[in-house]
Order: structure tokens, then C-alpha cells, then sequence
């Protein structure tokens, strides 16, 4: 079993960054290949960023080049740093876990966080 909780979100301007945080506890964080996701008011969730256990990142194409996603494994958390943010990033942001190969697609994850919010406001 594995607990994920985030932290981090808040209400920033447009053009403005976060930093968004997962602490993971429970089984080894290092097994893990870990993902963002998020999902505004009406919508659904949608894939962010994932990272795999040796290092591998993928983005979705609305953050590419704004979004950095990073974990270090001794304190057992993963980041997203968001710069540039625009109001369409509003949503909550959830992280999430999953042995084996990262992926974008959210049925894939075992273990997800309760989410924390994010707003831009314009």
C-alpha cells in the first residue's frame, strides 16, 4: 500500500509558478513510476506529466515547456513545478503511483493522493 498527499496548491496570477509536492509513504517510493493528473470543474482528468523510476518524463502537450515533473527518492516526493501558469491550469491537481512502466493514462495508476487545487486567475 502506498499513501500519496499533496501540497502545494493555492490561488497565484497568470504568468505566475507553484510548486506542487507529493509525499509518499508506505512501500518503496523507488519501485514507483509516479504521474500528475488533474481535473477542472465538468471535465475529465486529464493526464499532466509522468516520470518513471529511471528518470524518464513525459508531458502532456498544453504543459510542455512550462511544467517540470522531479521526485527525489530519499525524502519519498514528487514535484511538478508549474511556471507560466495560464487560467485554463485551474483544476485540482492530483499525483498518483504505479509499479512498472510510467504511462498517461490515469486507469493505469494503483495509488492516488486526494488532490490539491489550483487556480490562475487571469
Amino acid at each position: 500500500q502506498v499513501q500519496l498527499v499533496e501540497s502545494g496548491g493555492g490561488l497565484v496570477q497568470a504568468g505566475d509558478s507553484l510548486r506542487l509536492s507529493c509525499a509518499a509513504s508506505g512501500r518503496t517510493f523507488s519501485r514507483f513510476a509516479m504521474g500528475w493528473f488533474r481535473q477542472a470543474p465538468g471535465k475529465e482528468r486529464e493526464f499532466v506529466a509522468t516520470l518513471s523510476q529511471n528518470g524518464y518524463t513525459d508531458y502532456a502537450d498544453s504543459v510542455k515547456g512550462r511544467f517540470t515533473i522531479s521526485r527525489d527518492n530519499a525524502k519519498n516526493t514528487v514535484y511538478l513545478q508549474m511556471n507560466s501558469l495560464k487560467p485554463e491550469d485551474t483544476a485540482v491537481y492530483y499525483c498518483a503511483a504505479k509499479e512498472g512502466l510510467s504511462s498517461a493514462y490515469a486507469p493505469a495508476y494503483d495509488y492516488w493522493g486526494q488532490g490539491t487545487q489550483v487556480t490562475v486567475s487571469s
